[in-house]
């Protein structure tokens, strides 16, 4: 859980750098890839080629190309639709995704992990927003396509870590998670992007740098690393971790309206529902699969 606790702290802050210095300002395409670029250019030093099984590459590459790639290009273009609130607010079904993936790749279905997942999006949901504009249900389904990609991903990952024999440490292996979006976002890029709106001020540019290297490059290794340690149900809760963790940056540092009695009671939903999966779920999994 640390790993992931660290890295929902970090990502707390990009939220609302995104939706206040990028979003409508630099191009989205531009910013995925230079994202995507800079934290492949930090794992690069660390790659390994010869000893590393063409299959796992491709594997990588794949679940990189959804996590960060694909997810990425519905995320920012999801600034362009919704407040930072509104974006948060939407996260709220990863969860959902996360299990159900999980579960699937694993040819069972755990309802018990569902428990803790659905009461962590009742959490989030109750972290309500007013002003919804036009762009509510466009907004909503980018946001959803997001999701889901960040959830096959991780999953992705955490699956292929646990059936696939890697001997290597795995910094040495996830340049190739970052090489496979760097492939999604070259192509996004070049067919959609505008090289008219690139970062103009030492702000955006200094932003774009801190997401690539840290939020990215640190950030995404971090959290699928975290994610081979837990269970699904503990990796569902920490997806809506990130919504309270997002709105109290937003607030504190943007000084946003906000329903703050909402967003604490959401809050410790969530937090409810972190400590039934590590108290409860836990055991009434391990209990169903060895009956089974």
């Amino acid at each position: 859980m640390g790993y992931l606790s660290a890295v929902t702290l970090l990502w707390a802050f990009s939220f609302s750098l995104i939706g206040v210095y990028l979003a409508g300002q630099v191009d989205s395409w531009f910013s995925v890839l230079m994202r995507v670029a800079l934290a492949s250019i930090v794992f690069l030093p660390f790659l390994k080629f010869r000893e590393v099984d063409k299959t796992l590459i491709a594997k990588l590459m794949t679940v990189g190309g959804f996590q960060l790639g694909l997810m990425y290009c519905f995320y920012y273009q999801s600034f362009l639709l919704l407040s930072v609130p509104e974006v948060l607010l939407f996260t709220v079904f990863t969860p959902i995704y996360v299990t159900l993936i999980y579960d699937l790749l694993k040819g069972r279905f755990s309802p018990w992990y569902l428990v803790s997942a659905v009461i962590a999006v009742i959490g989030a949901a109750l972290i309500k927003f007013a002003g919804i504009n036009e762009n509510f249900l466009l907004g909503f389904l980018v946001v959803q396509g997001a999701n889901i990609c960040f959830a096959i991903g991780q999953v992705g990952y955490k699956y292929i870590m646990e059936k696939t024999p890697v001997e290597l440490p795995q910094h040495t292996v996830f340049g190739y998670f970052y090489l496979g979006a760097l492939c999604v976002a070259l192509t996004a890029f070049a067919l959609m992007g505008n090289i008219d709106k690139l970062p103009t001020t030492q702000t955006q540019w200094g932003i774009l740098v801190y997401l690539g290297v840290i939020a990215s490059g640190l950030g995404y290794f971090a959290w699928n690393k975290g994610a081979t340690m837990v269970n699904a149900g503990a990796l569902a809760v920490m997806n809506n971790a990130l919504v309270p963790a997002g709105l109290i940056v937003n607030i504190v540092i943007w000084n946003r309206d906000v329903d703050l009695t909402r967003l604490a009671l959401g809050g410790a939903v969530i937090m409810l529902s972190l400590w039934i999966n590590e108290t409860w779920v836990k055991k009434k999994v391990a209990k169903s699969y060895q009956s089974a």
